[in-house]
């Protein structure tokens, strides 16, 4: 389906240039409140209501505002949450059986992006019918209800603490974390009043980077994104292990004690191998990035797995396809079905810690069996419309690596989500082979993009 303004995660772009300015997001408050009140039949009197959360930028107060006054111009109530995580915000609007869930958020993007993502009443990513449905409506003409049909603002106070809770009580009662020391990089974003409450009151001695938000700072050389930090974290505090999140809360890495990092797909395999100890886990959702290491891993295991498109929304529509409780990204999306609606890098560390402790182990003792082929991507970015797939000699280069590699490797090229890239990622055994191809590729593509 060809979107407008959706991309795979929301609607996504620099603050102050279309789709980002108050202006359309107004008209994109005023647009999701009509399709709700056209969807929702309410009893006489009552509105819709949504939750509007945000992460730590400085755009976020100006965004949020202009949200606010399009849905109440909608006549739909809103209610207030302020910085707040993303998964937090999908288990609120659950929780508090709103009709949906709004967060301004760019997530690991630098604080001059913004975006705005939608949650169902049921904590999940819209229908692409919805989404659709939104669109349709954002470029008509806006109006405005009657004054006594207006939507009503609320701000929820308790909000910080009903989601602390909620992520404690994913981890299992007869555990706790005592005796361990965590290095905690919330990357100056949402998770910043949230994440170290968590860990410490289950028991850990807390360390804190990356808490202290400017409104500019977010994801600047620190969270899950630039895991550098979290080693330097880790071994400046003697930690025994490193836990990052992104600036939005839905994305993970972890570090062991002397440093050494591990992906989505490592951490997943953490959890997945705890399960299948239990008979717990039927399967496991990856995507078109995931590792072959960690495919042959699962395999030995005995444990089904399957691919998705990339992006977090796809990997869930496999698993409620399967049936599948499991499943992520290697970027550090990881999603307990069982545990949460949606991805969170809160509840998934603490689902690591949980499968650590039950075995008595480091991360690097759970990964052992697990060799991980090496990759290298490269992004490539383009200004104009570019359809790769056109492309002789991109097809070429593509066709070339893929001899070359053979049943040894892969190649993979996709177009970006949520920025005019073209990612070009090359997987093998063979590291210098990998790099060679990948940045082979890469330059055909930079040439054919500015030819």
């Amino acid at each position: 389906m060809s979107r407008k303004y959706f991309g795979t995660d929301g609607i996504r772009g620099e603050v102050g240039r279309l789709p980002i300015t108050p202006d359309f997001v107004m008209r994109l408050g005023y647009a999701a409140g009509t399709t709700l009140v056209a969807r929702e039949k309410m009893p006489p009197g009552e509105h819709p209501a949504v939750l509007i959360g945000k992460d730590t930028r400085i755009s976020g107060y100006m965004l949020e505002a202009a949200l606010e006054a399009g849905f109440a111009a909608a006549g739909v109530d809103v209610c207030l949450v302020g910085p707040m995580p993303t998964p937090a915000v999908a288990y609120l609007t659950r929780a508090l059986r709103l009709q949906a869930g709004v967060v301004i958020s760019a997530s690991h993007n630098p604080f001059h992006d913004n975006g705005i993502k939608f949650f169902s009443a049921q904590g999940t990513k819209l229908p692409d019918a919805m989404e659709a449905e939104i669109e349709a409506h954002i470029d008509e003409p806006m109006a405005c209800k009657d004054s006594a049909h207006l939507g009503k603002a609320r701000r929820i106070d308790d909000a910080a603490g009903r989601y602390i809770e909620f992520c404690k009580s994913t981890f299992p009662a007869e555990l706790d974390l005592r005796g361990m020391r965590i290095a905690l990089d919330c990357a100056h974003g949402a998770t910043y009043h949230i994440a170290p409450k968590v860990f410490h009151e289950l028991g850990a001695e807390v360390v804190s980077v990356g808490v202290a938000p400017n409104g500019i700072n977010i994801n600047d050389e620190v969270g899950a994104t630039a895991p550098e930090s979290l080693r330097r974290a880790v071994i400046g505090a003697g930690a025994d292990i490193g836990i990052a999140l992104d600036g939005d809360g839905d994305r993970l890495v972890m570090a062991d004690a002397d440093g050494t990092l591990f992906d989505g797909d490592q951490l997943l395999y953490v959890i997945a191998r705890q399960r299948a100890r239990l008979g717990a886990v039927a399967g496991v959702a990856g995507t078109l990035m995931s590792n072959l290491g960690f495919e042959h891993a699962l395999q030995r295991l005995a444990i089904p797995f399957a691919r998705a498109k990339v992006g977090d929304r796809y990997v869930l529509e496999l698993m409620q396809e399967k049936g599948w409780q499991l499943g992520g990204e290697n970027s550090g999306h990881i999603i307990c079905l069982d545990k949460h609606s949606t991805g969170d890098g809160i509840v998934s560390a603490l689902q690591v810690l949980a499968s650590l402790r039950s075995g008595n182990e480091t991360l690097g003792q759970s990964c052992a069996d697990m060799t991980m082929y090496p990759q290298k991507l490269v992004n490539v970015r383009f200004a104009k419309a570019f359809d790769w797939s056109r492309s002789d000699s991109i097809k070429a280069a593509v066709g070339k690596a893929e001899r070359e590699l053979g049943s040894k490797g892969r190649v993979l090229l996709r177009p970006s989500g949520t920025e005019p890239l073209l990612r070009v990622m090359v997987e093998g055994n063979d590291a210098q082979a990998v790099e060679h191809h990948a940045e082979a590729i890469a330059q055909v593509v930079r040439n054919a993009v500015s030819a």
